[in-house]
């Protein structure tokens, strides 16, 4: 069985206000010819399939087309939710989607979703995991201990009672870091994701039943711990930091039991992300200009601030997103991704330092519990304190 891995699709996503419909359609068309060149039999989608809990209308068709054109090579679909996504809205008509074999499970209801497939070597058990936090699952299992997401995730694997003597697949929605430490964040993940010291992490050892495991959440492509246990990654970039990161869709081979392979085949966007750093001058000389169509973030290490900067500069790129400067008044003023500064910080220091940022002072125990209830109904945190 040859088996697709795609995750944060995060369809309908603006970066520094511009629309990534076109990209994101044309990535899936890529994704589509891939299928059919690769003789796909199943497609993963691991979450974060829309970028809002309330897509547009836009993002609602491409995701229409996608699933519609998946259904039309024959590969059988199976699509988690992911926390960017409505559970009811991507849930909607799932049960009569399951006869053009496309698979969702939105939401955690007490049981890990399954399905058995077939292939010449027998059966293959794949399992959906949405998105859950440690509150969700206390609710099916009040007597079990769960205080953390690791917890969760352990009880509700302990209760789906997953045979590894079987060949198993799972597909999840998580933050899932291995024995050498957390995961590469790319910058674009969101708050959920950034604030490592508040989301709890899950050992990748939860998973060890399972030969492939589908990760969604963290949009830097890469494995965790084993090679079988991945982060698809977004398949574009959204981030500057993201400019170096070669994008790709795994694809499983999946043989008898023990005989799990993966390649990475590569994707190419439409316009890519790109980063210059130099003298206005020196950037715009005719021969230093490549690939006008993309995506450009620009650090000018003028001396003088060149007035109308960006106007100038989408003489040139006129995807140009954001321009800053370096030079001796600024100092230092590169980009740093965002999860170096957080570090291990909980979510109630990240606040007031943000607060002290804005407004010079401390805030208020009032103020802090006020924002610590709004990050938990958003699933940022579970902090009760």
């Amino acid at each position: 069985m040859k088996i697709l891995h795609l995750g944060d699709l995060h369809l309908g996503k603006s970066v520094n206000d511009f629309s990534m419909i076109e990209d994101q359609k044309y990535i899936l068309e890529q994704i589509l010819k891939i299928v059919e060149a690769q003789q796909i039999d199943v497609v993963l989608i691991a979450g974060d399939v829309y970028d809002k809990s309330v897509p547009s209308e836009e993002a609602v068709r491409l995701l229409d087309f996608f699933l519609c054109k998946l259904s039309e090579t024959g590969a059988e679909t199976f699509l988690i939710s992911g926390n960017h996504d409505s559970d009811e809205r991507l849930s909607f008509g799932s049960s009569l989607f399951e006869a053009n074999r496309l698979y969702i499970s939105a939401k955690y209801e007490g049981e890990l979703y399954k399905r058995e497939c077939r292939d010449e070597f027998g059966k293959i058990n794949i399992y959906l995991l949405p998105f859950v936090k440690a509150s969700q699952v206390k609710h099916f299992f009040p007597e079990e201990k769960i205080e953390s997401y690791e917890d969760a995730v352990r009880v509700v694997l302990s209760h789906a009672h997953v045979n590894p003597t079987e060949r198993n697949i799972l597909a999840a929605h998580q933050f899932v870091a291995g024995t050498g430490g957390n995961p590469t964040l790319a910058g674009s993940e969101g708050a959920a994701v950034q604030s490592v010291g508040t989301v709890e992490k899950i050992g990748a050892d939860c998973f060890d039943d399972f030969d492939y495991v589908a990760l969604g959440h963290i949009h830097s492509p890469q494995q965790v711990g084993r090679e079988t246990v991945r982060y698809s990654g977004s398949p574009l970039k959204y981030s500057l930091s993201e400019v170096n990161n070669d994008k790709s869709v795994p694809v499983i081979t999946l043989g008898e039991k023990g005989d799990v392979s993966v390649e990475l085949v590569g994707l190419k966007p439409l316009r890519d992300m790109r980063h210059l750093k130099g003298k206005m001058e020196q950037l715009l000389d005719k021969k230093n200009i490549t690939s006008p169509e993309d995506y450009i973030y620009v650090t000018l290490t003028d001396e003088e601030i060149v007035n109308d900067a960006m106007s100038i500069f989408q003489q040139y790129y006129k995807n140009t997103m954001k321009i800053v400067y370096d030079n001796s008044h600024t100092g230092e003023a590169e980009y740093t991704d965002i999860t170096e500064m957080m570090g291990e910080k909980t979510f109630p220091q990240l606040i007031s330092d943000f607060y002290r940022l804005m407004y010079g002072c401390e805030i208020s125990e009032e103020e802090l519990q006020v924002m610590k209830e709004v990050a938990r109904e958003a699933g940022v945190t579970d902090e009760t304190d």
